[in-house]
């Protein structure tokens, strides 16, 4: 395993971070959008895309003032 890989795997091995990425396999999100999701506050939603980003398998996109989080299909392959 590569530390590639390894980054990856440790991202998912969160429960909330893979409850973010099932989240988003239903289409792009706010983070705003994500934490009314989930029972967690906004900054901590953040910090757990921060994580998936810095893995390949998130991306993001600024949309006016607000980041949409999208997967990243190519972290997946």
């Amino acid at each position: 395993m590569n530390a590639y890989q390894e980054t990856q795997l440790n991202a998912l091995g969160d429960a909330t971070r893979r409850a973010i990425v099932q989240r988003l396999l239903q289409g792009p999100l706010s983070v705003g959008k994500l934490a009314e999701e989930f029972p967690i506050s906004r900054p901590a939603i953040s910090q757990h895309l921060h994580v998936l980003k810095q893995a390949h398998l998130v991306t993001d996109q600024v949309a006016g003032t607000r980041r949409v989080y999208h997967l990243n299909p190519q972290g997946f392959e």
